[in-house]
Protein backbone atom coordinates (compact mmCIF):
# COMPACT_ATOMS: atom_id res chain seq x y z
CA UNK A 1 0.00 0.00 0.00
CA UNK A 2 2.77 2.45 0.92
CA UNK A 3 4.66 1.66 -2.28
CA UNK A 4 1.52 2.26 -4.34
CA UNK A 5 0.89 5.57 -2.54
CA UNK A 6 4.45 6.70 -3.22
CA UNK A 7 4.07 5.77 -6.87
CA UNK A 8 0.85 7.79 -7.02
CA UNK A 9 2.51 10.81 -5.43
CA UNK A 10 5.30 10.69 -7.98
CA UNK A 11 2.82 10.33 -10.82
CA UNK A 12 0.83 13.36 -9.67
CA UNK A 13 3.92 15.57 -9.44
CA UNK A 14 5.21 14.27 -12.77
CA UNK A 15 1.97 15.30 -14.47
CA UNK A 16 2.11 18.77 -12.97
CA UNK A 17 5.71 19.16 -14.10
CA UNK A 18 4.86 18.16 -17.71
CA UNK A 19 1.94 20.61 -17.91
CA UNK A 20 2.96 23.96 -19.38
CA UNK A 21 1.43 26.80 -21.37
CA UNK A 22 2.00 25.41 -24.84
CA UNK A 23 2.88 28.06 -27.41
CA UNK A 24 3.14 25.82 -30.48
CA UNK A 25 0.64 23.08 -31.30
CA UNK A 26 0.83 20.35 -33.93
CA UNK A 27 -2.24 21.10 -36.07
CA UNK A 28 -2.19 17.59 -37.55
CA UNK A 29 -2.85 15.88 -34.21
CA UNK A 30 -6.39 15.78 -32.86
CA UNK A 31 -7.74 14.91 -29.44
CA UNK A 32 -9.97 11.85 -29.48
CA UNK A 33 -13.65 12.25 -28.64
CA UNK A 34 -13.18 9.98 -25.63
CA UNK A 35 -10.31 12.04 -24.20
CA UNK A 36 -12.11 15.34 -24.83
CA UNK A 37 -15.19 14.02 -23.03
CA UNK A 38 -13.07 13.29 -19.95
CA UNK A 39 -11.48 16.77 -20.02
CA UNK A 40 -14.92 18.40 -20.26
CA UNK A 41 -16.27 16.20 -17.49
CA UNK A 42 -13.42 17.34 -15.23
CA UNK A 43 -14.59 20.89 -15.88
CA UNK A 44 -18.24 20.04 -15.31
CA UNK A 45 -17.49 18.31 -12.02
CA UNK A 46 -15.47 21.25 -10.69
CA UNK A 47 -16.54 22.95 -7.46
CA UNK A 48 -18.05 26.42 -7.36
CA UNK A 49 -19.12 28.76 -4.60
CA UNK A 50 -22.46 27.57 -3.21
CA UNK A 51 -22.49 25.03 -6.06
CA UNK A 52 -24.08 27.51 -8.47
CA UNK A 53 -21.79 26.72 -11.46
CA UNK A 54 -21.75 30.21 -13.03
CA UNK A 55 -20.10 29.08 -16.27
CA UNK A 56 -20.60 28.03 -19.86
CA UNK A 57 -18.09 26.37 -22.21
CA UNK A 58 -17.91 27.28 -25.92
CA UNK A 59 -15.97 24.95 -28.19
CA UNK A 60 -15.12 27.04 -31.26
CA UNK A 61 -14.94 24.88 -34.38
CA UNK A 62 -16.17 27.41 -36.94
CA UNK A 63 -13.12 28.54 -38.95
CA UNK A 64 -14.68 31.89 -39.87
CA UNK A 65 -15.25 32.65 -36.19
CA UNK A 66 -11.65 31.67 -35.45
CA UNK A 67 -10.46 34.05 -38.16
CA UNK A 68 -12.51 36.85 -36.60
CA UNK A 69 -11.04 36.16 -33.18
CA UNK A 70 -7.49 36.05 -34.54
CA UNK A 71 -7.42 39.83 -35.00
CA UNK A 72 -8.59 40.70 -31.49
CA UNK A 73 -7.13 37.87 -29.41
CA UNK A 74 -3.36 38.20 -29.79
CA UNK A 75 -2.62 35.64 -27.08
CA UNK A 76 -4.85 33.06 -28.76
CA UNK A 77 -3.34 33.14 -32.24
CA UNK A 78 -1.11 30.08 -31.80
CA UNK A 79 -3.99 28.09 -30.33
CA UNK A 80 -6.43 29.25 -32.99
CA UNK A 81 -4.06 28.05 -35.70
CA UNK A 82 -2.78 24.83 -34.17
CA UNK A 83 -4.74 23.56 -31.18
CA UNK A 84 -7.02 20.59 -31.67
CA UNK A 85 -9.73 22.17 -29.50
CA UNK A 86 -10.22 25.89 -28.81
CA UNK A 87 -12.38 26.80 -25.83
CA UNK A 88 -13.92 30.06 -24.68
CA UNK A 89 -15.26 29.98 -21.13
CA UNK A 90 -17.97 32.39 -20.09
CA UNK A 91 -18.96 33.64 -16.65
CA UNK A 92 -22.48 34.62 -15.71
CA UNK A 93 -23.39 38.23 -15.02
CA UNK A 94 -25.45 39.52 -12.10
CA UNK A 95 -25.66 36.19 -10.31
CA UNK A 96 -27.55 36.78 -7.06
CA UNK A 97 -29.81 34.70 -4.86
CA UNK A 98 -32.81 36.07 -6.73
CA UNK A 99 -31.51 35.41 -10.25
CA UNK A 100 -33.11 33.01 -12.72
CA UNK A 101 -29.99 30.85 -12.81
CA UNK A 102 -29.96 30.33 -9.05
CA UNK A 103 -33.62 29.36 -9.18
CA UNK A 104 -32.78 26.85 -11.94
CA UNK A 105 -29.90 25.40 -9.93
CA UNK A 106 -31.97 25.04 -6.76
CA UNK A 107 -35.01 23.50 -8.40
CA UNK A 108 -33.64 21.58 -11.40
CA UNK A 109 -30.20 20.54 -10.13
CA UNK A 110 -30.44 20.46 -6.32
CA UNK A 111 -34.02 19.20 -6.48
CA UNK A 112 -35.52 21.38 -3.77
CA UNK A 113 -38.18 24.11 -3.90
CA UNK A 114 -36.92 27.65 -4.51
CA UNK A 115 -38.03 30.64 -2.51
CA UNK A 116 -36.62 34.15 -2.16
CA UNK A 117 -37.19 33.83 1.58
CA UNK A 118 -35.62 30.36 1.93
CA UNK A 119 -32.68 30.27 4.39
CA UNK A 120 -30.16 29.42 1.64
CA UNK A 121 -31.33 32.28 -0.58
CA UNK A 122 -31.22 34.78 2.28
CA UNK A 123 -27.81 33.53 3.43
CA UNK A 124 -26.37 33.71 -0.09
CA UNK A 125 -27.59 37.28 -0.58
CA UNK A 126 -26.16 38.28 2.79
CA UNK A 127 -22.84 36.60 1.94
CA UNK A 128 -22.57 38.54 -1.31
CA UNK A 129 -23.52 41.88 0.22
CA UNK A 130 -21.91 41.74 3.65
CA UNK A 131 -18.96 39.35 3.40
CA UNK A 132 -17.62 39.93 -0.13
CA UNK A 133 -19.26 43.28 -0.94
CA UNK A 134 -20.58 41.98 -4.25
CA UNK A 135 -22.95 44.85 -4.85
CA UNK A 136 -22.47 45.91 -8.48
CA UNK A 137 -22.29 44.31 -11.90
CA UNK A 138 -18.48 44.35 -12.13
CA UNK A 139 -17.85 42.79 -8.72
CA UNK A 140 -20.50 40.14 -9.36
CA UNK A 141 -18.93 39.24 -12.70
CA UNK A 142 -15.41 39.12 -11.26
CA UNK A 143 -16.64 36.80 -8.50
CA UNK A 144 -18.32 34.49 -11.02
CA UNK A 145 -15.23 34.58 -13.24
CA UNK A 146 -13.10 33.38 -10.31
CA UNK A 147 -15.24 30.26 -10.17
CA UNK A 148 -14.55 29.50 -13.84
CA UNK A 149 -10.80 29.43 -13.23
CA UNK A 150 -11.27 26.35 -11.05
CA UNK A 151 -12.63 24.54 -14.11
CA UNK A 152 -9.63 25.65 -16.16
CA UNK A 153 -7.14 24.22 -13.67
CA UNK A 154 -9.00 20.93 -13.49
CA UNK A 155 -9.32 20.62 -17.26
CA UNK A 156 -5.65 21.40 -17.88
CA UNK A 157 -4.47 18.95 -15.22
CA UNK A 158 -6.78 16.26 -16.57
CA UNK A 159 -5.43 16.91 -20.06
CA UNK A 160 -1.88 16.53 -18.78
CA UNK A 161 -2.78 13.16 -17.25
CA UNK A 162 -3.91 12.13 -20.75
CA UNK A 163 -0.63 13.43 -22.25
CA UNK A 164 -2.52 16.31 -23.87
CA UNK A 165 -1.15 19.85 -23.84
CA UNK A 166 -2.94 23.08 -23.13
CA UNK A 167 -2.57 26.84 -23.03
CA UNK A 168 -4.62 29.15 -20.78
CA UNK A 169 -5.27 32.48 -22.50
CA UNK A 170 -6.00 35.96 -21.19
CA UNK A 171 -4.29 37.72 -24.09
CA UNK A 172 -7.27 39.35 -25.77
CA UNK A 173 -9.28 42.56 -25.84
CA UNK A 174 -12.22 41.55 -23.67
CA UNK A 175 -14.63 44.18 -24.95
CA UNK A 176 -13.77 43.54 -28.59
CA UNK A 177 -14.08 39.77 -28.20
CA UNK A 178 -17.41 40.05 -26.44
CA UNK A 179 -18.79 42.43 -29.05
CA UNK A 180 -17.60 40.13 -31.83
CA UNK A 181 -19.18 37.05 -30.26
CA UNK A 182 -22.37 39.02 -29.71
CA UNK A 183 -22.41 40.16 -33.35
CA UNK A 184 -22.15 36.51 -34.40
CA UNK A 185 -25.11 35.63 -32.12
CA UNK A 186 -22.84 33.34 -30.09
CA UNK A 187 -23.04 35.12 -26.72
CA UNK A 188 -25.87 37.02 -25.05
CA UNK A 189 -24.01 39.81 -23.27
CA UNK A 190 -26.94 40.43 -20.93
CA UNK A 191 -26.28 37.01 -19.44
CA UNK A 192 -22.60 36.19 -19.98
CA UNK A 193 -19.16 37.75 -20.29
CA UNK A 194 -15.91 36.20 -21.47
CA UNK A 195 -13.73 34.89 -18.64
CA UNK A 196 -10.82 33.27 -20.52
CA UNK A 197 -9.84 31.16 -23.51
CA UNK A 198 -7.87 27.91 -23.66
CA UNK A 199 -6.26 25.80 -26.34
CA UNK A 200 -5.95 22.01 -26.04
CA UNK A 201 -3.95 19.73 -28.30
CA UNK A 202 -0.50 18.28 -28.84
CA UNK A 203 2.68 20.31 -28.53
CA UNK A 204 5.04 21.02 -31.38
CA UNK A 205 7.82 22.08 -29.01
CA UNK A 206 9.89 20.65 -26.17
CA UNK A 207 8.61 20.90 -22.63
CA UNK A 208 10.61 23.65 -20.92
CA UNK A 209 12.10 23.30 -17.46
CA UNK A 210 9.49 24.52 -15.00
CA UNK A 211 10.67 27.51 -12.99
CA UNK A 212 8.84 28.39 -9.80
CA UNK A 213 9.55 30.15 -6.52
CA UNK A 214 10.92 28.03 -3.71
CA UNK A 215 8.27 26.60 -1.40
CA UNK A 216 9.82 28.58 1.47
CA UNK A 217 9.00 31.80 -0.42
CA UNK A 218 5.28 31.09 -0.68
CA UNK A 219 4.40 28.76 2.21
CA UNK A 220 4.19 29.67 5.88
CA UNK A 221 2.87 27.64 8.79
CA UNK A 222 0.95 29.74 11.28
CA UNK A 223 1.20 28.01 14.68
Amino acid sequence: MNANKEELRNQILSVHKRRFATKAFDSEKKISAEDWAVILEAGRLSPSSFGYEPWKFLLIENEAVKDGLNEIAWGAQNSLKGASHFLIVLARKNLTGNSTHVKHMVEDVFGVPYSETAPQTVFFNQFQKNDFQLTDERSLFDWASKQTYITMANMMTTAAFLDIDSCPIEGFNKEAVEQYLSSQNIVNLDTFGVSYMAGFGYRAQDIPVKKRQALSDIYEVVE
